[in-house]
């Protein structure tokens, strides 16, 4: 027990050994007398955790713990070994060149070994706390403050920037908003902008996410606490595939951001304007996936050298439509896609035995279908002699008007000026922003199955009817009243943050200006009229928290907090109100 006690002090002060190097060695710059003394501290560090590693692999007994040391063994070793040959083989350069080359490798090692350590500390916390709510709020909360430190660090900008700026900047990525009151392409170097880019992705997965990711890969197993915590981000019902789904959704947004970076990469392999190809690719390919919005250029899609790829646009759309369907969506089609061709080739009938297609993903896929083509329609017919003049082949209009239909649900990119907008255009783009995109998804918004189930329980109600009723199924109660008690608390918080900014903002600011950006704020999307780069320091801080409310939602926050289980085995005597 003694032993166990020690080999935990030691872990804590290896990770805190680390944590410290990996910042001043990204954050801060050092003379040239000082390089090779750190590089020294580097291969101690990297060493002694080699061999730290071993001992801890031959004396744990428990296989969760076993395979973790064994991965860390295996990397350290792997990148240590790397690093002798690069050293070997280029032996005739000078030394500091040498250095030059190895201390990548080393450094990849250590940055790999942080996040392992990282996620078993979130799994350990979330794994001895019982409020999932809670600990899903937690996680994105401590995310944003070290994403704000981060990005505050001397070599992740170019001159230096406020707390407030920097923890703005942050709650917009991990929310995954693209709001900014920075300009990313000139504010932040390439490491504040690849912060940037992995505070996108964490906060588009959840960190829960990712920790569940790392606690199948090493145990293949979950806790009944775990699965809890997890449930409710995935939307999965099934404790018992709860792990392997955040697994499956790891590996699926992996591989559309890397399938969408090279059909990016190969939009504009063509283009001079662009320096870093690659980091651009992989940037714009996260950030669309995830709905995030953030970009590299200045100008973002209405750069003059991309106004006219039509082809980047239609990528970027692709990306955003998958990352703002939701992953039960996504693997529900591909199930009957599966099973459709097992039935051509086995000539067998499955899925009409079983039901493959839910009622949720006909519901979602239906609505945003719906919401796609209208959204095409009216900007198309809105704006053919206003903002998309500039495009004058018919495939042009189409492409702008399709890429400004799908942007705001919740992407947040944009290649026209919207001040230049007609009003009847913006007002169903607040409306298209409002509903956002659909339930566990990267997207923001009420969410599509939230505004389908509102708009058909007015039909139900109209109808004389006591129930919705679709393709052969009942709606529950509950998930109507979940519906219209998230519509009500979105359409609060905004009211409030409107308020909020028109308290703090100077008199003759336009309200349709405040309206537009506090909806983009709470649907998570980062369309702007371009006003917040010009707000005040306390409106800041409400679209801040307008921001955060509308990625974790208010009404799960309430739940977690007020929610107490209570079996009641009584009814009280109904009785019904006036309404209307």
């Amino acid at each position: 027990m003694q032993k166990d006690s020690i080999l935990k002090f030691i872990y804590r002060f290896f990770d805190l050994i680390v944590l410290t190097y990996l910042v001043f060695d990204f954050g801060y710059s050092v003379h040239d007398l000082y390089k090779t003394p750190k590089f020294i501290g580097l291969v101690v560090i990297t060493v002694a955790l080699l061999v730290f590693n071993v001992y801890k692999f031959h004396y744990y007994t428990t296989s969760g713990r076993k395979k973790v040391a064994l991965f860390n063994t295996f990397i350290i070793g792997l990148l240590l070994f790397v690093s002798i040959i690069t050293a070997i083989v280029n032996i005739d350069l000078h030394y500091l060149d040498v250095l030059k080359l190895i201390r990548p490798i080393l450094e990849a090692g250590l940055i790999i070994y942080f996040i392992i350590r990282l996620m078993i500390l979130v799994r350990y916390i979330y794994e001895i706390y019982y409020n999932p709510a809670i600990v899903f709020v937690g996680s994105f909360f401590v995310i944003i403050l070290l994403g704000a430190f981060l990005l505050m660090l001397p070599k992740a900008t170019n001159g230096s920037i406020t707390f407030t700026d920097a923890l703005f900047t942050a709650t917009s990525a991990v929310c995954v908003t693209g709001l900014s009151v920075l300009n990313v392409s000139s504010t932040f170097t390439v490491l504040g902008q690849t912060i940037l880019l992995c505070l996108i992705q964490i906060g588009g997965l959840g960190i829960l996410t990712f920790t569940s990711f790392f606690s199948f890969f090493f145990r293949g197993s979950s806790s009944f606490r775990e699965g809890l915590n997890v449930k409710d981000f995935t939307s999965h019902d099934n404790l018992k595939d709860v792990l392997k789904v955040a697994l499956n959704i790891v590996v699926f947004t992996l591989s559309v951001e890397i399938i969408g970076a090279i059909f990016i990469y190969s939009s504009i392999s063509a283009n001079t304007e662009i320096t870093n190809k690659l980091f651009f690719s992989i940037f714009h390919s996260i950030s669309a996936f995830c709905n995030a919005g953030f970009s590299t250029l200045s100008n973002g899609m209405s750069e003059s050298h991309l106004f006219y790829d039509y082809y980047f646009h239609w990528i970027i759309m692709g990306l955003i439509v998958f990352g703002g369907l939701g992953y039960s969506i996504i693997f529900n089609f591909y199930s009957y896609l599966k099973n459709y061709i097992l039935e051509l080739f086995q000539k067998k009938i499955i899925h009409k035995k079983n039901r493959i297609v839910t009622l949720n993903t006909k519901i979602v896929l239906y609505t945003t279908v719906i919401l796609l083509l209208g959204g095409f329609l009216c900007l198309y017919l809105l704006e053919r002699n206003n903002t998309l003049l500039e495009h004058e082949t018919v495939f042009g209009k189409i492409t702008t008007s399709a890429f400004h239909a799908v942007t705001p649900r919740t992407a947040g990119f944009n290649t026209i000026d919207y001040t230049e907008m007609r009003v009847p255009s913006l007002l169903f783009i607040i409306f298209l922003m409002w509903v956002g995109a659909s339930p566990a998804s990267t997207g923001g918004g009420i969410k599509t199955s939230t505004f389908a189930l509102a708009t058909l329980n007015i039909f139900a109600i109209a109808t004389g009817k006591s129930r919705i009723q679709l393709f052969g199924r009942r709606i529950s109660s509950e998930s109507t009243s979940r519906a219209f008690a998230i519509l009500c608390i979105s359409l609060i918080v905004i009211g409030f943050a409107i308020l909020g900014l028109l308290i703090f903002e100077p008199e003759g600011t336009d309200l349709l200006t405040v309206v537009f950006e506090c909806f983009s704020a709470y649907s998570t999307v980062g369309l702007s009229l371009n006003f917040t780069p010009t707000i005040t320091e306390p409106s800041k801080y409400i679209l801040i928290a307008t921001m955060f409310i509308g990625r974790i939602g208010m009404l799960n926050l309430m739940i977690g907090m007020l929610r107490q289980i209570n079996h009641q085995f009584y009814e009280y005597p109904k009785e019904n109100i006036l309404i209307n």
